[in-house]
């Protein structure tokens, strides 16, 4: 892992997880946690800092009323927020152990707040309007017991999904009204720059959190630009991946079809091994890892 000095926050924390816009913090706190909290000096921000590793960088924890907060925004399905969800939470406790100079070591039960882990989804792909990952599904071995669990909430903000959620954190329900203008834009065929750029125009027009991009525009397009490059990047990593296994399924496929012509002895082994452009050598083992019979060389 290397350090990463200079980790840009995505829009999601610029909004939620700033000192500056502690009302949106709390909003979205009583939204998602059915409470009127009104007092923002309650709230204590908790995020991992971005200075330590980008891998341990999460997007936006928070302290109040004894719970330890994490929300983590995504763009994609992700089946591993729980495991990340455990990573994260054992640093901020770990924090939290050092600051109050706890001893974990001595015969008192330490006290620790209390976690509460949602997943904010907004990505294009149809996920249900809530779901809860669980870190035993991962597990190689089934267990069942619940003596190992650790699960993230997942909770899907796109509109028409959870709309009474968004209809209680104005901040978030507009961060949703900016996110699906630049959607459109792109589907209209717009280039990521004009998208992002018109979006951020018709919202500070439309007074969708007019203030906070009128403030922080520049700030805001580079943002949204960078989060879509970055997810064009991830989606063709996949696609090559997907291009690739396909190469490799075809291969391996003609691979299997001359060790089946080479066993029942319907085509010689030089000239199967010479198709694979391999030596007859490697050929009579690679047949045997393929569990067949391995042909005499000649």
């Amino acid at each position: 892992m290397k350090l990463n000095k200079k980790y840009k926050d995505r829009l999601f924390c610029l909004l939620f997880g700033n000192e500056e816009y502690k009302e949106n913090i709390l909003s979205l706190y009583n939204a998602l946690c059915n409470t009127a909290h009104t007092d923002v000096n309650d709230i204590k921000l908790y995020t991992i800092d971005s200075v330590i590793y980008i891998e341990m960088k999460n997007d936006v924890s928070i302290l109040l009323d004894s719970y330890l907060h994490l929300w983590e925004q995504q763009s994609s399905y992700n089946p591993n927020m729980p495991l990340r969800g455990l990573m994260y939470f054992s640093k901020m406790y770990d924090r939290y152990v050092v600051e109050h100079s706890y001893n974990i070591y001595g015969s008192t039960l330490v006290k620790l707040p209390t976690p509460r882990y949602t997943v904010l989804y907004n990505g294009t792909s149809k996920q249900p309007a809530f779901m809860k990952l669980k870190l035993s599904d991962a597990f190689i071995h089934e267990d069942t017991s619940g003596d190992f669990e650790w699960t993230a909430n997942m909770v899907n903000i796109n509109h028409g999904m959870n709309d009474e959620l968004l209809n209680n954190c104005r901040p978030l329900q507009e961060y949703m009204l900016l996110i699906d203008e630049i959607r459109n834009n792109r589907s209209n065929g717009m280039e990521v720059e004009q998208a992002v750029d018109k979006a951020v125009t018709y919202c500070i027009s439309n007074n969708i959190l007019s203030e906070f991009l009128t403030k922080h525009r520049a700030e805001v397009i580079d943002v949204c630009i960078t989060e879509y490059d970055e997810q064009a990047f991830v989606n063709g990593i996949r696609e090559e991946g997907r291009q690739e296994g396909r190469k490799e399924g075809r291969q391996e496929g003609r691979a299997l079809t001359l060790y089946s012509l080479v066993n029942s002895g319907n085509l010689k082994p030089d000239i199967a091994a010479k198709e694979l452009g391999i030596s007859i050598h490697e050929f009579e083992i690679a047949m045997k890892e393929a569990g067949m019979n391995q042909p005499v060389s000649k």
